[in-house]
């Protein structure tokens, strides 16, 4: 293979992992055409899990515990899968390639990226959720798009800051 084709693959692989679908109750939405419209979607489950938290919260705390617990954020999971779609678009009319990348894509791919790399995460990371649900969210939300469907996602930097002993800086 040219070094050109290769580079076109590696491009393509690229983009359908960074133009990933979302996948939530067995719907996919484009990125960033039905930003909108997953959010709308997602608002109903996320106003489930906020009552269900609410009735199970612990009536009497302290005003210290509560503050804890308000800024805990609640954790909600979504999928990714590849957009073959917008990978073979960079391809234009190069049809082996496009199959090489649909054969690639098939067989399982690792990406390797950063927070701000996935179109999904940056654009759920940023959801005012409080004003998407008129007011109704009472906890901070989370969303963690992780890839399926073959593919599967390490987020590079995505360590903990390192703790010293107590007395150390």
């Amino acid at each position: 293979m040219a070094a050109a084709d290769a580079a076109l693959v590696a491009t393509a692989l690229s983009i359908s992992g960074r133009h990933a679908k979302a996948v939530y109750e067995g719907e996919y939405f484009l990125w960033p055409d039905d930003n909108q419209k997953l959010m709308e979607s997602m608002s109903a489950h996320l106003h489930s899990v906020n009552e269900a938290i609410e009735e199970s919260t612990p009536k009497k705390t302290t005003k210290a515990a509560a503050a804890a617990l308000e800024e805990e954020p609640v954790m909600v999971n979504i999928g990714l899968a590849p957009n073959l779609p917008a990978g073979e678009a960079v391809l234009t009319n190069r049809e082996d390639l496009k199959t090489l990348l649909s054969d690639v894509l098939q067989g399982g791919v690792e990406y390797v990226y950063g927070a701000q790399d996935i179109g999904w995460q940056w654009a759920l990371d940023r959801a005012n959720w409080s004003t998407i649900s008129d007011g109704d969210l009472s906890r901070r939300i989370k969303i963690k798009a992780n890839f399926t469907e073959g593919a599967v996602g390490v987020e590079q930097g995505a360590t903990t800051k390192k703790r010293g002993k107590k007395g150390e800086e």
